[in-house]
C-alpha cells in the first residue's frame, strides 16, 4: 500500500514539475519556414555563423541536395571546413580550444532542434527565441548575455546582422513580499543597427531555425507523406474488414 500511496503522489507532482521547468524567459512561436528557399537560406546562415564552432557530425553535406543544391552549388557556397561533399560536417575548433575561450565545449547541433522540446515549446520555439535575445552585457566574459539562458557562454554570433542591443528592466514590488522590489524584463533597446532591421533578422533567424529542425530528421518530409497514405490504407482495410465480418456474420445467423 505504501509503494502505491508514493506512487500517486509523484504522479500528482508531475504536472507542477511540469510548469516549474517553463520558468524563465517565455518562449516565442517560431514561424514556419518549410518552403526550399527557405531551408537553403538557413543552410548558408548555419555553415557561416554556427559551423565556425558547432559541429553536426550526424550530417553530410551531400544531404544538403534535398534542399535542391547542386553538388558544384554545396561545393561553391557551403562546403568550408571539408574537402569533399561526402564528409561529415564538423568544425575545426579543437575541443580544448573551446574549453578554454569559452569554458564548454559547444555543443553537437545535428539534433539540437529535438532535443531542446519541452513543455514549455517545441525545439523551434526555444532556438528562435535564444537567437532571438542576445544583449550587450559587459560584465560577461564574452560580452554577450541572453534572456533565455542566463550568463549563456555563446557570444551573439550574429550581432552584426541583428545590431548591439542592451536590455532594459524595470523595478516592481515583489509579488510575495511587498518590502522587497524585483527587477523585471522590459524589453530591448537598440543601441547601433544591424545590416538586417529587426524584421528581416527574425526572418533569417526563422530560415536558420527551420534548417536545424530539417537537419534534425531530414526525412521527416516523406515520413509525413508515407503517414497520410498508410492511415488512408489502413482506413480502406478496416473498412473491408467490418464488410466481410457483417457478412460472414450474416451466414451464420
Amino acid at each position: 500500500m505504501n509503494f502505491h500511496k508514493k506512487l500517486i503522489a509523484i504522479l500528482a507532482l508531475l504536472p507542477g514539475l511540469a510548469f516549474a521547468n517553463e520558468g524563465g524567459h517565455p518562449l516565442d512561436k517560431a514561424p514556419a519556414r518549410p518552403s526550399l528557399t527557405s531551408l537553403q537560406n538557413g543552410a548558408k546562415l548555419f555553415v557561416n555563423y554556427c559551423l565556425n564552432c558547432h559541429s553536426a557530425s550526424s550530417m553530410r553535406y551531400n544531404r544538403l541536395k534535398d534542399l535542391g543544391l547542386t553538388e558544384d552549388q554545396i561545393k561553391t557556397n557551403l562546403l568550408f571546413s571539408a574537402d569533399k561533399v561526402g564528409e561529415l560536417m564538423t568544425t575545426a575548433l579543437r575541443p580544448a580550444d573551446a574549453k578554454q575561450w569559452f569554458g564548454v565545449v559547444p555543443p553537437d547541433l545535428s539534433v539540437i532542434a529535438r532535443a531542446k522540446a519541452s513543455s514549455a515549446g517545441t525545439g523551434g520555439d526555444y532556438l528562435y527565441t535564444y537567437l532571438r535575445t542576445f544583449y550587450k552585457d559587459e560584465t560577461r566574459p564574452t560580452g554577450w548575455n541572453n534572456m533565455v539562458v542566463p550568463n549563456v557562454a555563446m557570444p551573439h554570433v550574429m550581432w552584426q546582422l541583428q545590431g548591439v542591443r542592451t536590455v532594459k528592466m524595470v523595478e516592481e514590488k515583489d509579488p510575495h513580499d511587498h518590502t522587497k522590489t524585483v527587477h523585471k524584463f522590459a524589453g530591448f533597446e537598440q543601441v547601433t543597427p544591424g545590416t538586417l532591421s529587426q524584421a528581416d533578422f527574425d526572418v533569417a533567424t526563422a530560415d536558420l531555425v527551420a534548417y536545424l529542425e530539417w537537419m534534425a530528421e531530414p526525412a521527416q518530409g516523406t515520413r509525413k507523406r508515407l503517414g497520410v497514405w498508410v492511415l488512408l490504407f489502413m482506413s480502406l482495410f478496416a473498412l473491408l474488414a467490418w464488410r466481410l465480418s457483417a457478412s460472414y456474420w450474416k451466414e451464420v445467423k
